[in-house]
C-alpha cells in the first residue's frame, strides 16, 4: 500500500489560487517598499532632534519598550527574526509621544498607541494557538517560526506609517483592522464550519479566500473593539471610537471581498491583500473623523 506524504509543520499546503512565484514577488515588493518607508519614518525623530540641538534622551524609553516587545515576540516564535526587527520599527514610531520633546520633562508617558499594539498581538497570538493541532491537520496553520516580515508589513506597516504622520485615528482604525481579520480567520478556520464566500453566499471550505463564518466574524468585531477601546483610552480621539471601529468592521468586510474577487482570481495575493483592508480603514477613519 502506498503511504501518503506526510506534510510539514513548517510547510504548509499551497491552497491559494495566485501561483507562489508570483505572490512572493508581490510580497516582497511590499515589504522591501513600505519597510524602507517604516525605517525612514522611525529615524525622523532623532536625526530632527540632532538637527534642532534637542536631547535624545526623551527617545530612550520608546527605543527601550520597543526593544522588549521586538524580543518577546521573537521568543514566542509569533515572528522570525526579519519581521521582529519591522515590529520594532513599527512599535518604535507608535511608542512616542507628539509632545516628546516640547513637555519631555514632565511627560514621560508612553503613547496610547502602544497599549492598542499589545492587544493585536495578544489577541492574534491566542488566535493562531486556538486549535492550532486542527488547522495544521487541514494545512491552513500559520507556520511554526512565525509570521513572514512581509506578514508584519502587510498587517502593521499602515499603522506605523499613519502614526508617523500625526494620524491617530487611522492608525488606531488599521491596528483594530489588522485584529479583527486575523482574529476572525483564525477563529473560523479553528471551529471547522463550512464558511460561505461573502459574494454569493455559496458554502465553501475554511480558509477559503473570501469565505467568512459567523463566529469568526463576530470573534473578529470583538477584536476590534477590543483595540479601538485600548487605543482610544486617555487620547484625544475617545469621543470618536464608534466611527474608529466602524472604520475598522468595514475594512474587515473589504479584505473578505477582496479576497472573493481579486484574490480568487490570482491577481493580488493575501499581503497585499491584507496591506489594502487596513489602507482602506485607516483612510475612512480619516475620512470620518
Amino acid at each position: 500500500m502506498d503511504k501518503k506524504p506526510l506534510m510539514s509543520k513548517e510547510m504548509p499546503l499551497w491552497r491559494k489560487q495566485i501561483p507562489e512565484a508570483r505572490d512572493r514577488r508581490q510580497s516582497s515588493a511590499l515589504a522591501w517598499t513600505i519597510g524602507i518607508l517604516l525605517l525612514l519614518a522611525a529615524l525622523a525623530p532623532p536625526l530632527a532632534a540632532l538637527r534642532l540641538s534637542l536631547p535624545l534622551w526623551p527617545l530612550a524609553r520608546p527605543l527601550l519598550l520597543s526593544a522588549v516587545f521586538a524580543v518577546l515576540v521573537y521568543a514566542l516564535r509569533a515572528a522570525t527574526l526579519q519581521a521582529s526587527a519591522l515590529g520594532f520599527l513599527i512599535c518604535f514610531i507608535l511608542a512616542q509621544s507628539p509632545a516628546i520633546w516640547s513637555r519631555y520633562t514632565s511627560d514621560l508617558t508612553p503613547h496610547p498607541l502602544l497599549p492598542a499594539l499589545l492587544a493585536l498581538f495578544l489577541l492574534t497570538f491566542a488566535a493562531t494557538k486556538f486549535g492550532r493541532t486542527r488547522k495544521e491537520s487541514r494545512g491552513i496553520s500559520e507556520s511554526r517560526r512565525g509570521r513572514r516580515a512581509s506578514q508584519i508589513v502587510a498587517n502593521l506597516g499602515v499603522a506605523g506609517i499613519f502614526a508617523a504622520a500625526g494620524r491617530y485615528d487611522g492608525c488606531i482604525a488599521a491596528l483594530a483592522e489588522a485584529a479583527a481579520d486575523t482574529v476572525s480567520s483564525e477563529i473560523g478556520q479553528a471551529t471547522g464550519h463550512p464558511a460561505r464566500l461573502i459574494t454569493t453566499g455559496r458554502s465553501v471550505p475554511p480558509g477559503t479566500d473570501g469565505g467568512i463564518t459567523l463566529l469568526g466574524t463576530a470573534a473578529g468585531l470583538a477584536a476590534a473593539a477590543v483595540v479601538t477601546a485600548v487605543g482610544t483610552l486617555h487620547h484625544p480621539v475617545w469621543p470618536h471610537q464608534g466611527g474608529i471601529w466602524l472604520a475598522a468592521s468595514a475594512g474587515l468586510l473589504f479584505d473578505s471581498l477582496l479576497g472573493a474577487t481579486v484574490e480568487r482570481k490570482s491577481w493580488l495575493g493575501n499581503d497585499l491583500v491584507n496591506f489594502t483592508s487596513t489602507l482602506f480603514s485607516a483612510l475612512l477613519a480619516t475620512a470620518l473623523l
